[in-house]
């Protein structure tokens, strides 16, 4: 799946265009693999429009994006073939793989009882920029109270949960009731607002009796402001995502004024900055999951043809935790 120009909002009919070549040879230092399930993140959204952390995409260029891909022809020393991988896959049925990457691709271990698919998700980069985000750069303190916007989402999930897991009162925001419902009975959030409900900024306000120590912030605009509101002096909030803005040419921005007067100190981060730590994250992630501790969801997609659709439905809400495009 190429893109084919710049999107103008949600994506539309021609934005992603589906079409079909020959599969490459396999030459000596190559490996192919046929890609599984396709990683939907905010993000591409970005790398459709602008250089950001990334350069944009170029137009005409396969679109990128992470997958989970079964080697099934190899000539290349380190990968054989039923190899699982994890890596930048592209939007594609067939990754070549070449020995000079830029991006190197991991293989999966096999464990029992867990999904390939969770390597894209809960034990994969989505769980690893939730646990660098919120252990590294928050530090959540046992008893200090902690919102998560876009909670239910892959990354936004993650972060509450390992938030309870340091001993602290988590809040989500999300936007619907049945997320909330999850966020709450499943995850064992301390409660969660549906920010669609009129009376959302009161429920907010109820469900911070002791204000906000740390913010987990996915989303900017109106939520953030709501949120840096309720800030006590000193807190601290993690810039993750400003998924609110990633379809608009205009994206609205949250009045930090707030961060002067609560004295409050804000830091972005990348999940690139900590590749060399991945395993510290994935082994935490891992004990966790297998203690129960972490738990997941996943919205899969079947079909590539559905990618767009799949990337829309992060804007629109109509996902709950990771989404997959599976092939």
């Amino acid at each position: 799946m190429r893109l084919m120009r710049r999107p103008k909002g949600m994506l539309a009919e021609g934005d992603l265009v589906l079409g079909e070549e020959a599969v490459p040879e396999v030459r000596e230092g190559q490996a192919l693999a046929r890609v599984k399930y396709l990683s939907v993140d905010p993000t591409m959204r970005v790398w459709m429009a602008t250089d950001s952390y990334l350069p944009a995409v170029k137009i005409g260029e396969v679109m990128r994006g992470g997958g989970l891909a079964e080697v099934i022809e190899s000539r290349h020393p380190q990968y054989k073939k039923g190899d699982k991988i994890v890596g930048m896959t592209g939007m594609q049925e067939y990754v070549l793989i070449d020995a000079q990457a830029k991006m190197p691709y991991q293989k999966i271990p096999s464990i029992p009882f867990v999904s390939d698919t969770l390597f894209l998700g809960a034990l994969g980069v989505t769980g690893i920029t939730a646990y660098f985000g919120m252990m590294d750069v928050g530090k959540p303190q046992k008893g200090e109270t902690v919102v998560v916007s876009a909670a239910a989402g892959a990354t936004g999930s993650v972060a509450g949960q390992i938030a309870k897991i340091q001993g602290c009162r988590v809040v989500g925001i999300a936007g619907t009731d049945e997320k909330c419902k999850w966020l709450t009975e499943e995850l064992g959030f301390d409660a969660a607002v549906n920010y669609k409900h009129a009376d959302w900024k009161e429920k907010l306000t109820a469900a911070t009796p002791n204000g906000v120590d740390l913010n987990f912030e996915n989303v900017g605009g109106e939520i953030m402001e709501a949120v840096l509101s309720r800030m006590n002096l000193h807190g601290r909030v993690v810039l993750c995502g400003f998924i609110s803005g990633y379809t608009k040419e205009e994206p609205a921005q949250a009045n930090l004024g707030m961060l002067i007067v609560k004295r409050l100190k804000l830091q972005g981060f990348l999940v690139l900055d900590y590749v060399s730590r991945f395993t510290e994250a994935a082994t935490e992630l891992g004990k966790w999951k297998m203690m129960g501790k972490l738990k997941d969801k996943q919205t899969v997609v079947e079909g590539l043809e559905k990618a767009p659709e799949a990337i829309n439905m992060l804007f629109t809400g109509a996902n709950m935790g990771k989404t997959l495009v599976k092939i």
